[in-house]
């Protein structure tokens, strides 16, 4: 009888575990496929358009392309978008638990290859925003998130060396998604863009409005302070915080999904489309 008393209460417990298990695993899924479509039209558009020569379709989509005269700026903007393909697609593939579990090999030298193109990508970020502006857009915002994924990415690395797996598996993932932010800012307006059914308001041709500058710091900000929050609902032993926190991330999985369509219908797909 104490065994069967013990079971029942334990059994809401394993449900809301099992529940908030359920809703990241939901989430991450669809991110995992969001941003393998990312990193498909990265390399099909920027890498198609370079080996044809059309350097000058990049900038239709940048917010500051190909600069006549400035060499560094130049290379820096090419092995940007070069390790921006390469963060994308490693990114995800570093939290699929049978990588991580069957293939520990490849998910170190992922792991390693990863964390040096976060350093340097963010280093790259911060040289082309203070050498060549952001053509409205926040730069402040730009180079908090460059900051935060440094150090996110130096915490990742200094767990990973002493061992201490389950501290820094967190750290990656916060990493991860600070690497996202460009990825959650274009899903973002593509998100809203599919609600309002044209251009929000509050959005600027320049990008300076008060909705470019409220996603500029929210495609950073916002996924970190959910992820702190799914850890602290995680640890806690309330059922109804893990509840409450599952129903979140599928709210949050709706909206991502939502935007990875509206960013692959409006804008990715048609761009490889059209080298292709």
């Amino acid at each position: 009888m104490a065994n069967t008393a013990l079971a029942g209460e334990r059994a809401p417990m394993f449900n809301a575990n099992a529940g908030l298990s359920i809703a990241a695993a939901v989430w991450f899924t669809i991110a995992f496929a969001g941003q393998m479509l990312f990193a498909l039209y990265i390399a099909v558009f920027y890498g198609g358009t370079a080996l044809q020569g059309e350097f000058e379709a990049w900038n239709a989509n940048l917010i500051n392309g190909f600069i006549e005269g400035d060499l560094a700026g130049n290379i820096a903007l090419v092995g940007h978008i070069v390790l921006a393909g390469v963060i994308t697609f490693c990114g995800p593939l570093q939290f699929v638990p049978a990588i991580r579990e069957r293939a520990i090999g490849f998910h170190r030298w992922n792991g390693r290859i990863y964390i040096t193109t976060a350093f340097v990508i963010s280093c790259g970020a911060a040289y082309m925003i203070v050498t060549r502006g952001a053509g409205g857009f926040n730069t402040t915002a730009i180079l908090i998130n460059a900051m935060l994924i440094v150090v996110c990415a130096a915490m990742t690395l200094r767990f990973a060396l002493a061992r201490r797996i389950d501290v820094h598996r967190r750290w990656a993932l916060r990493t991860f998604l600070l690497v996202s932010g460009v990825w959650f800012l274009r899903i973002g307006y593509a998100f809203l863009g599919m609600l309002f059914q044209g251009r929000p308001p509050g959005v600027s041709d320049n990008l300076d409005g008060p909705v470019d500058v409220a996603l500029a710091y929210l495609s950073f900000a916002l996924p970190i302070a959910v992820l702190q929050i799914y850890f602290m609902a995680k640890d806690r032993d309330a059922a109804v915080g893990k509840y409450a926190m599952a129903g979140v991330l599928v709210a949050a999985a709706m909206v991502t999904g939502f935007g990875v369509f509206a960013m692959t219908l409006g804008g990715w797909a048609p761009r490889i489309m059209s080298v292709l």
